[in-house]
């Protein structure tokens, strides 16, 4: 099929009569119930999902403190070069977030690990570091759900093989996560 515009919104309309609503909801409330706790939120991935990582941040540590009043204690993994080219320079790629996260993550703080395939290595490596230290871990996933799905103790599944329409629905569930948690002091 060609692109158009028209098919395109098609596409997400059939997506998101499809989505698994429950699972949505389960990833916000364990998303919720870390920031109440004052745990720290920590994200990661490749490419589209590296910035959808950063963006997550981004919106959660500004808006949330901001509509609230108390600090979200967010971190991309995805954000310091320096520290991602040196693992990937003296170790390995594979090792550019579990490395970051053997000197960050604590017992019971949540690990979202994004990813369009759930296959990436680095990323796969997070969630089973996360999980062997007793933190909890969130996959935001496409396609089959791949590895990370099947690690990670809650997941966020976008059942698609389309990147594109895996990372807009991504995006999506971080603005819902967001707008639950600044409530109504954020327009809806």
């Amino acid at each position: 099929m060609n692109f158009s515009i028209e098919n395109y919104l098609k596409a997400h309309a059939q997506l998101a009569a499809k989505i698994n609503l429950t699972a949505f909801q389960a990833g916000i409330d364990l998303i919720k119930e870390k920031y109440e706790g004052g745990k720290k939120i920590i994200t990661c991935g490749n490419g589209g999902s590296a910035s959808t990582a950063s963006h997550y941040i981004t919106d959660w540590n500004k808006m949330v403190s901001l509509a609230t009043g108390k600090n979200f204690r967010g971190i991309s993994l995805c954000d310091n070069v320096g520290l991602i080219t040196a693992y990937g320079n003296d170790i390995s790629y594979e090792e550019v977030f579990a490395g970051q996260l053997k000197a960050i993550m604590d017992k019971g703080d949540l690990l979202v690990a994004i990813s369009g395939s759930g296959n990436s290595p680095n990323v796969v490596k997070a969630v089973e570091y996360a999980n062997s230290i007793g933190g909890d871990t969130l996959a935001v996933v496409g396609y089959d759900g791949g590895k990370v799905k099947e690690l990670s103790k809650a997941s966020v599944w976008v059942e698609s093989f389309d990147m594109q329409l895996c990372e807009d629905m991504h995006l999506m569930f971080g603005h819902m996560v967001m707008k639950t948690l600044c409530g109504s002091s954020i327009k809806q």
